[in-house]
């Protein structure tokens, strides 16, 4: 049998024929339910989250300390190393001032710009980081390398997600160093 090229004709449809009955239809709310298997790595990051520890993972062989942590390395393709404890504080690698909710609504007048930053944590690799929300913080100090350290919920609130650290804040100068005025 030979197919041959011709015109599909469609029927042409008004509002009213839909209200009247004229066209079949159906409605229903699907009952769907949703199940999420961290794996091996972002299993133990969110326990450790929980526990109030940020940890990353090794790879000897790239001499990487990589976050969020993986299982095998993206560069070498090999199994990593070695589950390895990190500090909470880390160094804004680039941030954003938005003046929108996470619903693209305007923030209401008086109510402070979000700060989404991407922070490099101490103790991993340059480059490596997690995106965070910045707080305690004026936006108009807020700069490309500058020191934050994580603010926790508290042990009963937290729930082994990334929400558990509230946000980073500037870090303080240590004992004995004096910030530049």
């Amino acid at each position: 049998m030979k197919l041959e090229d011709y015109e599909l004709r469609g029927t042409a449809l008004r509002s009213s024929d839909i209200k009247k009955g004229k066209v079949l239809s159906t409605s229903w709310e699907p009952d769907l339910k949703y199940a999420w298997d961290n794996g091996v790595a972002i299993g133990r990051y969110l326990a450790e989250l929980k526990a109030g520890q940020i940890i990353g993972r090794a790879c000897h062989k790239c001499r990487r300390i990589m976050i969020p942590p993986r299982m095998f390395c993206e560069l070498c393709f090999r199994p990593t190393d070695e589950w390895i404890p990190l500090e909470d504080t880390g160094t804004v690698n680039t941030f954003s001032i938005v003046h929108v909710n996470w619903d693209a609504s305007r923030r209401k007048k008086g109510e402070p710009p979000l700060i989404p930053a991407v922070i490099e944590i101490d103790g991993a690799s340059k480059g490596m980081g997690i995106m965070h929300m910045l707080s305690e913080v004026d936006p108009k100090d807020v700069k490309i390398g500058m020191k934050v350290k994580a603010v926790w919920k508290s042990e009963e609130e937290r729930e082994g997600a990334i929400t558990d650290i509230l946000y980073f804040k500037p870090a303080r100068a240590k004992a004995g160093k004096r910030r530049k005025q």
